[in-house]
């Protein structure tokens, strides 16, 4: 008699929503993009299914934003071109049900110019890129900007 071997998939999905606010708080653009999580992103999450003190990965900490605008791919591990001085820490990491929110909320004059790719970190810098987003051009020069990834597990 052998082990027989239960098959589960589980799909790794997400989306990226990106609010652009003026000085007043009011609401001046808001965008919803599909987002990829990347191979590295799926074997930090498989990593983190195994809670040791020598092979855990770090948690998520940081968002990133770019002009790139190539494609997002599965294999991944950095933006294509990262605004400098662009990479700001998470204010939230939330679960829920089958999913994790992951906010950043970037200042006026901080990840300026014209923005087209996002991702998630697990460092302030290098680090494991979680996903990576590419979206059409949002012009973020004045406006405080928040940004909410959805990461979402079903089958």
């Amino acid at each position: 008699r052998g082990i027989k071997m239960l098959n589960d998939a589980i799909k790794v999905t997400g989306e990226l929503r990106i609010t652009l606010t003026n000085p007043e708080g009011n609401i001046k653009q808001e965008v919803v993009v599909p987002n990829l999580v990347v191979t590295v992103g799926k074997n930090f999450i498989a990593s983190s299914m195994v809670k040791t003190t020598t092979n855990s990965p770090a948690a998520m900490t940081h968002m990133e934003v770019g002009t790139g605008t190539t494609a997002a791919a599965a294999g991944d591990t950095a933006l294509q071109t990262a605004v400098a001085s662009s990479r700001v820490a998470l204010t939230s990491a939330t679960v829920t049900t089958n999913s994790v929110a992951y906010v950043a909320t970037f200042p006026a004059g901080t990840g300026t110019g014209a923005l087209t790719e996002a991702g998630i970190f697990n460092a302030s810098s290098a680090g494991t890129m979680l996903c990576r987003t590419v979206f059409s051009v949002i012009k973020n020069k004045w406006s405080t900007a928040s940004r909410l990834y959805y990461i979402n597990f079903s089958t």
